[in-house]
């Protein structure tokens, strides 16, 4: 009897161990979560902060104000820099998703020679240092004797948006499927009509992500825009560097505040965009 009770307390207390050190574990994971989240926005949630401060010293907090986001709109220099910015992620975008999407559709849908070591390159932009692109880009206008202009770094954020709007477009057409098309042919569709009516409006919900991807990271680009830039091309990320060189000010808060919400916007749309279509997405980091 003894000896009975002295096993089902020893299995009792192995559980109990068991079941202690697993609690322990799972506490210590959400507690390290935690503290990555907090170490990751905090300085994201300060920043909003401090765009609404009274004072011009990041230290001395005097009163919550919009002043700073009214003088932005009196900026002529923002502004000018804004304008920039869009006709550069505009123009890059709207390129960048019509090859993005021929590529896809390509590479998912056709064999050629070749297409394996094509396959790969795709992926390069997405891969190699920004540093890196933008030296080698920098280096090729210079071969060609193109000066720097706002045309320049349009090219520069086609070159690294193609590969972007590629992959999400593809992972859309991975989970495609073929029998629709198969059916509007059986019903007398040619090939043209089979695209426009049934391909294209199936895979617009990863296109219109990945625009959205394309939009997002060329509105942000600082290393490659400020290898490729002219005289007077300068856009949102170079001016704030501008600033920032003179010193952080409430200013410069209110914009990056602005851009940061804009950033998150549009992420979020896109991420939107794919879930609706049944797109799996990407992954980037």
């Amino acid at each position: 009897m003894s000896i009975f009770v002295a096993k089902e307390t020893r299995r009792a207390r192995n559980a109990f161990g068991s079941y202690l050190a697993a609690r322990l574990g799972e506490g210590a994971l959400s507690l390290n979560a935690f503290l990555l989240y907090i170490f990751l926005y905090a300085p994201i949630i300060v920043l909003v902060v401090l765009s609404f401060n009274a004072s011009r010293f990041v230290t001395n907090w005097t009163g919550f104000t919009f002043e700073w986001y009214t003088k932005l709109f009196q900026n002529e220099a923002i502004g000018l820099a804004l304008r920039n910015s869009l006709i550069v992620a505009i123009s890059s975008t709207l390129i960048s998703t019509v090859f993005g999407t021929l590529v896809a559709l390509v590479m998912e849908r056709y064999d050629f020679v070749g297409k394996l070591p094509f396959d790969a390159l795709l992926y390069l932009p997405i891969i190699i240092p920004d540093i890196s692109m933008a030296v080698m880009l920098l280096l090729f206008f210079v071969l060609i004797h193109t000066p720097l202009s706002l045309v320049t770094i349009i090219i520069s954020h086609v070159a690294f948006n193609i590969s972007f709007v590629a992959v999400v477009v593809r992972a859309r057409l991975a989970d495609f499927d073929r029998s629709l098309e198969e059916a509007a042919m059986d019903l007398g569709a040619n090939g043209w009509q089979t695209f426009w009516r049934v391909t294209l409006p199936l895979l617009m919900p990863g296109i219109l992500g990945g625009a959205l991807l394309a939009f997002t990271l060329s509105i942000d680009d600082f290393v490659i825009t400020f290898f490729t830039a002219g005289i007077g091309s300068t856009t949102l990320p170079l001016r704030i560097y501008s600033m920032v060189k003179l010193g952080v000010t409430p200013e410069i808060n209110a914009l990056s505040t602005m851009m940061l919400l804009g950033s998150m916007t549009l992420v979020i749309l896109s991420l939107v965009m794919q879930r609706k279509g049944g797109g799996r997405g990407i992954q980037i980091g």
